[in-house]
């Protein structure tokens, strides 16, 4: 497995065990506030990363792998859809709101991130990887 995948993978488990954590703390907490800001950065970092290293390898594979350009095609309106719910979820409790939406708000969150994790891992990171090996 490419550093990069697993430097991923390990990323995903991170964000989603921080979401767990923010889960029992309570959005009100000091403590809470704290993670879901952290959380918020390590998003976006993790995010970025994907955009400057991960996807633009996929994408280039698939100006010539039809099948790959239909698979990202398919993907990306439900990855802007988790973008869209995560960023609305931490501008609205990043500001300490609470209330009685925050438990089914950060489930729908972390359902959405789960299902986006899920398609990276187990669709596009093997896509990934077989183009890495081919270059070798």
């Amino acid at each position: 497995m490419s550093a990069l995948i697993e430097e991923l993978k390990g990323e995903h488990a991170e964000i989603i065990a921080m979401l767990n954590e923010v889960k029992e703390l309570g959005i009100p907490s000091k403590e809470g506030q704290a993670k879901l800001m952290s959380i918020k950065e390590s998003l976006l970092a993790h995010i970025k990363k994907e955009e400057e290293q991960f996807y633009p390898v996929l994408r280039k594979e698939a100006e010539i792998n039809k099948q790959l350009e239909s698979i990202l095609d398919l993907l990306a309106v439900g990855m802007m859809d988790v973008s869209r719910v995560a960023l609305e979820f931490f501008d609205k409790y990043s500001r300490g709101v609470s209330g009685k939406e925050f438990p089914k708000e950060l489930e729908n969150l972390l359902a959405a991130l789960g299902k986006r994790i899920r398609n990276e891992e187990d669709i596009l990171f093997p896509e990934y990887e077989k183009i890495n090996q081919s270059l070798l």
